[in-house]
């Protein structure tokens, strides 16, 4: 438990200084290395603080902001937190250059491994699709699900909401990266099919709670969309897209880019048919396609035990605990903590043991 408790304490600090306006990845991990840990960066004097390349007043009057309102204490991390210092934190995303600070998700923790292996597909195009594009969109995503592979897209209007619909026809476990909170739906009446991906499958975002709605949300989800998936496919998208910016993300990752083919003349598609002029596929045929992909498909959709996900009380319930146990762990009330236990068992990360204890579950959800 000392080994829990340590990694449990470390993301508790980390969170703590995520809020403070202004920090990155890069930010905490140079006071993490400078101070042997974010806990000593807190108490640190702030000449200590500046005397560190790129460190200015704003950061210390964000840091003495934060520390009157929290009287030394640090924040307890709010439930479904993904982090960079956490096993379960795909490679991928941690290798960028503005890596994720925080990702918060909802649905099947299960998913993180898969994930973390790249074994998905994103399906991306334009807002405005035609009846071809959406056809064709819901066409791959159906194709991609009864092959057992993920589709990643952004549950925006048009091509992405299609993938994504097509995807939970055939029963499959659809992956959306949003550009707002968790909280929010966008556009509002995506609110069912936002319920249904996060019933079947996942949904994650970097917008933390209250986080403003704003275009560069909607931007920046695009490298985390890319970097998450094995290739892209740009369904349909006119010059000016996100879907294009989409399809840069890939190109600089390495990521292969496929398109479906458009008329000429369809003004939609005038930024998808471009891209078969810049080292982009054409996709003609879905069975041919799915096989073009370099995995074994119907592999992926086979059983694999789960990777510890770093839930703050699945750290605290180690091989098991009991209620009263993770109440004096975990320094919550009753309630709050019955909240999560229930919750966790939902998730299927967590099953009741005799006693009124409860155990880490491996039911091989993947």
């Amino acid at each position: 438990m000392v080994e829990r408790g340590a990694l449990a304490w470390r993301r508790r600090w980390w969170w703590t200084w995520s809020q403070c306006s202004g920090v990155g990845v890069q930010r905490l991990r140079q006071l993490d290395q400078a101070f042997g840990g974010l806990e000593q960066a807190w108490g640190a004097p702030a000449a200590q603080l500046l005397a560190l390349p790129g460190i200015g007043p704003g950061l210390i009057r964000a840091r003495e902001q934060l520390r009157q309102r929290l009287d030394a204490v640090p924040l307890r991390c709010p439930p479904r937190l993904l982090l960079p210092l956490d096993v379960a934190m795909p490679e991928a995303l941690v290798a960028l250059a503005t890596p994720p600070l925080q990702l918060h998700w909802r649905g099947h923790g299960s998913l993180w491994a898969v994930l973390r292996r790249r074994r998905a597909v994103a399906v991306v195009g334009t807002r405005r699709a035609s009846l071809h594009g959406c056809h064709w969109a819901r066409l791959l995503g159906r194709s991609l699900a009864q092959a057992g592979w993920p589709v990643l897209s952004g549950l925006a209007e048009g091509i992405d909401a299609e993938a994504h619909r097509g995807c939970l026809e055939a029963g499959g476990q659809p992956v959306a990266v949003l550009g707002t909170p968790l909280e929010r739906v966008y556009p509002r009446h995506h609110r069912d099919l936002q319920r249904q991906v996060a019933h079947q499958g996942l949904l994650v975002t970097e917008q933390p709670t209250g986080a403003a709605l704003g275009r560069a949300g909607f931007a920046r989800r695009n490298r985390l969309l890319v970097a998450l998936a094995s290739a892209v496919v740009v369904v349909e998208c006119p010059s000016r897209s996100g879907a294009l910016q989409a399809a840069q993300w890939a190109q600089h990752l390495g990521r292969p880019v496929w398109v479906v083919p458009a008329d000429a003349n369809r003004e939609s598609a005038a930024g998808s048919n471009g891209l078969l002029g810049s080292g982009a596929q054409p996709l003609l045929n879905p069975r041919q396609w799915l096989q073009q992909l370099g995995v074994e498909p119907q592999a992926l959709a086979q059983p694999t035990p789960p990777e510890p996900f770093p839930h703050p009380l699945l750290e605290l319930i180690g091989a098991g605990a009991s209620f009263e146990q993770l109440l004096q762990r975990s320094g919550q009330s009753a309630a709050a903590l019955s909240a999560e236990l229930i919750e966790l068992e939902r998730s299927g990360l967590l099953e009741p043991a005799p006693g009124l204890c409860w155990r880490p579950r491996h039911n091989g959800l993947l």
